[in-house]
């Protein structure tokens, strides 16, 4: 799929997960309009294809901004295929999703995580399993059809039986996409302070693996299959945008700590609210870190990203690569992680259970 995609980075968090590594600062309301002016100008600056294939509001929360100033950057973007807002379910009422609805978006990411109120509290989330159930359907009756929604497993003191009963809820309800995650503890948050006790508590690999197949099977039933290691859909509503990510697609990232990959380099926003507002302010480029692989390592690069969709990758893209990496590649094959066809190279079953092994040997 040809073109570009835009990402915006809506930093702005009512209260910071314990579990969260991204660039998140404190709420105030009264700092939205000019925040979202910001990112208007910065907009501008960038030259980007009409339409877009994606675009895609992240955070932080960006429901935050409010539905009218989503209406005004998408004024400026233009439109998109795929227009995404992510949300925290217990900010959801059937009032503001329809408001966002009208205002463009045609997508929500519900950050739901678990449906079982003991594991939420662990997580340090602020709502509900049902709250979090409610959520979903709210949005769907306010005419948003296409709903995705996040779901952790392999969490401390997470038992199969939990994540089975998470399971059963997730299946009533109006998804059209799942995004499912085992808990990675990351470097500068709270629960790496504590990663030593944590681990003592996390689920059996034995039991996490079977919680894995679970999903699949239950997902499976309701029609969302699986198409990218952590991603399920049901036909035709697979992510377009993170997509564009596996497959090495270009797109811009607006906003304070924002990645983008635009004709095969990597740069990434300034980290920091305050000094991004005065670049942005005084038509300053506010990137802060750049990077130009060489070509060759740019496509070993892919060809890992590649092989995180379930189709694999087409051999006669990554010629250079595969015979760079033939000895790796084919050692792969033989301990049964890849599979090869004619055409193509994909993980296997194996594979797919320890694909971060396989990419520490392709990149």
């Amino acid at each position: 799929m040809k073109g570009k995609s835009l990402y915006l980075h809506i930093p702005f968090c009512r209260k910071k997960c314990p579990y969260c590594h991204f660039f998140v600062t404190g709420y105030k309301k009264e700092k939205i309009d000019a925040f979202t002016d910001l990112l208007i100008k910065e907009i501008k600056s960038k030259e980007h294809e009409t339409p877009l294939l994606s675009i895609y509001f992240g955070g932080g929360t960006p429901f935050l901004l409010g539905a009218k100033n989503v209406k005004k950057i998408l004024e400026v973007t233009g439109p998109a295929k795929e227009i995404t807002l992510e949300a925290n379910p217990e900010d959801v009422t059937f009032e503001a999703m329809e408001a966002f609805a009208k205002a463009g978006i045609n997508r929500v990411s519900l950050g739901v995580q678990s449906f079982d109120d003991g594991l939420l509290t662990f997580l340090g989330r602020n709502h509900s399993g049902a709250k979090a159930a409610k959520a979903v359907q709210e949005t769907y009756d306010a005419g948003i059809e296409n709903i995705t929604i996040d779901l952790m497993y392999d969490v401390p003191n997470q038992t199969r039986e939990m994540f089975q009963k998470t399971l059963a809820t997730t299946k009533t309800l109006p998804i059209s996409h799942l995004s499912l995650y085992n808990l990675t503890i990351e470097p500068y948050t709270p629960f790496h302070k504590k990663e030593k006790s944590l681990e003592l508590l996390r689920p059996t690999s034995k039991d996490s693996t079977l919680m894995l197949k679970d999903a699949v099977a239950a997902l499976e039933e309701i029609g969302l299959k699986r198409y990218e290691i952590s991603a399920f859909a049901k036909s035709g509503k697979e992510s377009v945008h993170n997509t564009g990510y596996w497959e090495g697609r270009p797109f811009h990232g607006i906003g304070p700590s924002a990645f983008s990959y635009i004709d095969g380099a990597r740069f990434q926003n300034i980290c920091n609210l305050k000094k991004y507002e005065e670049r942005v302010k005084n038509n300053i480029n506010p990137k802060d870190f750049y990077e130009k692989l060489p070509h060759l390592k740019r496509e070993c690069e892919l060809l890992m990203t590649g092989l995180r969709m379930l189709k694999g990758i087409k051999k006669e893209t990554f010629q250079n690569a595969l015979s760079h990496k033939q000895q790796e590649i084919l050692r792969l094959l033989q301990e049964g992680y890849l599979i090869e066809t004619k055409e193509r190279l994909l993980l296997s079953p194996k594979g797919l259970l320890f694909y971060d092994d396989v990419a520490m040997d392709l990149i």
